[in-house]
């Protein structure tokens, strides 16, 4: 091809059209999901381009920031923290945080996860630091709450919305885990004897319960043995003395039979005490042998007469004999 045959006027033409290709090219832009594009004019920030394909003035207009709109984790490292007990403990955890607002987030601070994360380990510092030892390990729900809150507050102005602060570990020094170890053995022994007192103790009210009880009814047994052998005596002292007025009438009546009875009778029982008598070794007569014979014969007649009587007679005590 002889470029020499090539007129000026076709030389502009083709200048023109490269010139209108590069220009296209360099205006349209094409954000991906999930990210956000600020737009700077002459270097000054004049709109954001959302996921999509757009269009920008070539050479006046130009991307500024390209800010991910995702939500983020960052990985907070250990650190040492000093509780108020003054006991040292190390913590680490994790923080995720979400662009909201893309020129905020390009233009209010500079280097925004190394921001969000230094201001994340400052409060961890401040809020564990304020809590004792014992706290730091029983309320992690509560510090994770407490640090959102203030973590959040704080990236506000910057247009990040930090979703969760999650604290992944808290390690005490070996010499204070042994320390809590013994302190947790000492609680479970106490907690061991206090339910052991209390189990002896519920032991001895039931059975102080039960002799309380035992006593209740064996004096319910005596107080029921007395009043039936009270009507046992009454009863008999009623016998005795219906068969005491009969004998008197008996007597008065010029019976000798029953007068025999009597004598034989208060004998029999005299005999009976002396006999039964504890401090007694030796069982002395105080009457003539003649007197206890005549007594046993009275006895004799009585049971002689007893049997022979044929006829139905009023019953009498001696009529049995």
């Amino acid at each position: 091809m002889d470029f020499g045959m090539i007129s000026p006027f076709s030389i502009f033409v083709i200048v023109i059209v490269l010139t209108a290709v590069i220009l296209v090219f360099l205006g349209v832009k094409t954000v991906p999901q999930g990210f956000e594009f600020t737009i700077e004019r002459f270097g000054k920030y004049t709109r954001s381009l959302r996921p999509g394909l757009h269009l920008i003035v070539p050479v006046i207009d130009k991307i500024g920031q390209e800010l991910n709109m995702m939500e983020q984790v960052l990985d907070v490292p250990s650190q040492e923290i000093i509780t108020r007990d003054n006991a040292m403990v190390t913590v680490d955890g994790v923080v995720f945080y979400q662009v909201l607002d893309a020129a905020k987030a390009a233009y209010e601070v500079s280097q925004l996860e190394h921001a969000t994360l230094n201001l994340t380990m400052t409060n961890i510092r401040t809020v564990m630091g304020s809590m004792d030892l014992d706290e730091l390990l029983s309320q992690r729900d509560q510090i994770n709450v407490r640090l959102l809150g203030v973590v959040d507050a704080a990236t506000n102005p910057w247009g990040v919305k930090v979703t969760r602060i999650e604290i992944k570990d808290i390690s005490p020094p070996r010499d204070l885990v042994e320390s809590m170890g013994r302190q947790m053995k000492a609680e479970r022994d106490k907690r061991a004897s206090i339910l052991e007192a209390e189990g002896k103790r519920q032991a001895d009210i039931l059975k102080a319960e039960g002799e309380k009880q035992a006593a209740i009814l064996e004096s319910e047994g005596r107080k029921e043995a007395a009043f039936r052998d009270a009507e046992a005596r009454e009863r008999e002292g009623e016998a005795e003395a219906k068969v005491t007025a009969l004998v008197s009438e008996a007597i008065a009546s010029g019976d000798t039979q029953a007068i025999n009875y009597f004598i034989a009778q208060k004998y029999v029982e005299a005999l009976r005490d002396i006999a039964t008598a504890p401090n007694q070794k030796v069982l002395m007569l105080p009457m003539e042998t003649t007197s206890i014979l005549g007594t046993l014969a009275g006895v004799a007649e009585l049971a002689k007469s007893a049997f022979a009587d044929d006829e139905p007679k009023k019953q009498r005590p001696w009529d049995d004999k």
